[in-house]
């Protein structure tokens, strides 16, 4: 009964980018992407995918997820990030698809160990020169033929995102529909389990620079959904706002004892959307270490 009053209530707020007394702090996200911009998320973008590239090859077994995520966040502040709207994660093994997992704090780095030949994610959102990306990267330790098919699905599923937010009614229907291609290809779809389900949420460009954090979150991403009304702000299955902006696009797919996702920016103008790196082989690296 709750549900069924919830979900018109969440479409409904979905169609709000913005709230009028805040707009000065807070702007629509629905506005022109100047090229300056555009040039902004990339660099932001591209510092983070470096990181994570970096440190995934130097994973070991017998590394913690801690471990990892601490030498993500310290390569980043030695390259000039002082906030993030996120800070880093790692998930190891089954961690990877959320198995276990029922509490926000459960999201968190543990010290659990890597394995040979598991898979890992990591994930992190730096804030560069006030440009927000959000990325996330799947890697191996060893081999894992079901990894290989998994990584095979993923690139055809970024290939198919761009033409379907340009043909779907509403990003909830996209939702929908990445949810039931990565189910007919036999997988679960692991981005569910995230708070609000979501597929993706917005990113912003923006002048705070204090660094601050709570629950891994620095105070930036609070204040930038919140202040234009969360719903409006993430690409869940009840989303019927505007496309226009742009997105961190995060798949999350669930194979035997693993998960992996990509995460990286879509950018949506006047009905069209590309990714803003097209190159697609960034998120296809694998470690495989023997």
């Amino acid at each position: 009964m709750l549900n069924f009053v919830l979900k018109p209530l969440k479409r409904a707020i979905s169609k709000v980018d913005a709230i009028p007394f805040l707009g000065a702090l807070s702007p629509s996200p629905l506005g022109p992407v100047t090229e300056a911009d555009k040039t902004g998320y990339l660099r932001s973008q591209s510092l983070a995918q470096q990181c994570a590239f970096e440190i995934a090859s130097l994973l070991q077994p017998g590394w913690t997820e801690k471990q990892a995520a601490r030498a993500m966040e310290i390569w980043l502040r030695d390259h000039g990030v002082k906030s993030f709207f996120h800070k880093p994660f790692a998930w190891w093994g089954s961690r990877s698809r959320f198995d276990g997992i029922k509490s926000y704090k459960e999201f968190q780095a543990t010290e659990r160990r890597l394995l040979e030949n598991e898979p890992f994610i990591l994930d992190v959102a730096p804030i560069v020169e006030g440009f927000i990306s959000d990325i996330g990267f799947s890697g191996i330790i060893g081999q894992d033929p079901s990894f290989d098919a998994g990584i095979s699905f993923m690139e055809t599923l970024r290939n198919d995102i761009p033409e379907l937010v340009q043909s779907m009614s509403s990003g909830g229907a996209v939702w929908k529909a990445v949810d039931e291609k990565l189910k007919k290809a036999g997988y679960d779809n692991i981005h569910q389990i995230y708070p609000m389900g979501v597929l993706g949420h917005r990113v912003y460009k923006t002048t705070a620079k204090i660094d601050a954090s709570v629950l891994n979150f620095g105070w930036q991403s609070y204040w930038e959904l919140a202040s234009r009304g969360i719903f409006g702000q993430l690409l869940t299955e009840d989303y019927e706002g505007k496309m226009d902006g742009i997105w961190a696009i995060e798949p999350q797919i669930g194979g035997l004892n693993w998960g992996m996702k990509f995460e990286e920016i879509l950018l949506v103008e006047k009905g069209l959307a590309r990714w803003l790196n097209p190159d697609p082989h960034w998120f296809l690296r694998r470690t495989s270490k023997k």
